[in-house]
């Protein structure tokens, strides 16, 4: 078996080669980042030769998928038409930025419904995806998987599969599972991972399942809450990761940490989560 792809966020202020090489120093392999302000706005106009650089880069260090984050502002079944309009806008312009790194991940929240209806709600997430997706494209957009705080949609898999099935270039759709998000949104993921994975397969299909969210969680399971904590620290406890990363149907997946950390806490938790995958006996 190989070594885990594993990242966590890194900020976009130094363009791209500068978050590879801060990948490196932390001991991550992968990374995500916000295609633009993580609370919306414009994004920044890409430099071509720090896109070339940055590839060289993953290229010589066997870099795994990037995992892309759309802003949070970006709702596809808001209430507010300038809304999922913008939402929109941002999706394809992000979509056609990411061309420039083909063959990676963007992943996004499918967004809440505000007290239209989960019908409603879904509906128009699909209306959104058949404007942006284009077939040919080289990225696989990532539906996540969400704890059902509020009127969000995904906290289900059987949401997430009417999604894809109501998606015409349904083929360049996958899913990035959240640790805390499904254990908050009812799933036994930390006593029961693999029966979890057979009812993702069963709902939605394991050949969807792309990527991961590795958090523990503050609050106990199906509470809906959404709050994030370090890996070990919360109501998932270590057992969980550990089951996580030895799996044979997670193990190969590129693994984001979106814990409460700094940077050193990011490396430390890289290193534990590593550990864990390696200390296996053959």
């Amino acid at each position: 078996m190989g070594a885990i792809t594993i990242g966590c966020h890194l900020s976009t202020s130094g363009g791209y080669e500068a978050m590879g090489r801060t990948a490196l120093e932390i001991g991550a392999n992968t990374f995500a980042f916000f295609t633009r302000n993580p609370r919306g706005g414009s994004a920044k106009a890409l430099d071509p030769k720090d896109v070339e650089a940055f590839l060289a880069l993953m290229g010589t260090h066997g870099f795994g998928r990037l995992v892309a984050h759309a802003p949070y502002t970006m709702n596809l079944c808001s209430a507010t038409p300038r809304t999922v309009e913008f939402a929109r806008e941002a999706m394809a312009g992000d979509l056609e930025r990411m061309e420039a790194l083909p063959g990676n991940y963007y992943n996004f929240h499918p967004g809440s419904h505000v007290r239209q209806g989960a019908d409603r709600g879904i509906e128009l997430i699909c209306e959104g995806l058949n404007q942006v997706l284009v077939r040919g494209q080289r990225t696989r957009v990532l539906l996540e998987t969400m704890a059902g705080k509020g009127t969000e949609v995904g906290r289900s898999f059987e949401e997430l599969a009417r999604i894809i099935d109501g998606t015409h270039e349904d083929q360049l759709l996958g899913v990035c599972l959240d640790t805390c998000h499904v254990s908050d949104a009812g799933y036994d993921v930390a006593g029961d991972l693999d029966g979890v994975l057979d009812e993702f397969d069963r709902v939605i299909g394991l050949d969807r399942l792309c990527a991961l969210h590795l958090n523990d969680s503050k609050n106990p399971r199906g509470s809906h809450k959404d709050r994030h904590e370090k890996i070990g620290e919360g109501t998932l406890g270590l057992d969980a990761f550990r089951a996580v990363v030895r799996n044979p149907r997670t193990r190969d997946l590129p693994m984001i940490l979106e814990t409460p950390n700094d940077l050193a806490g990011y490396k430390r938790e890289i290193a534990l989560l590593r550990g864990l995958a390696a200390d296996v006996e053959e």
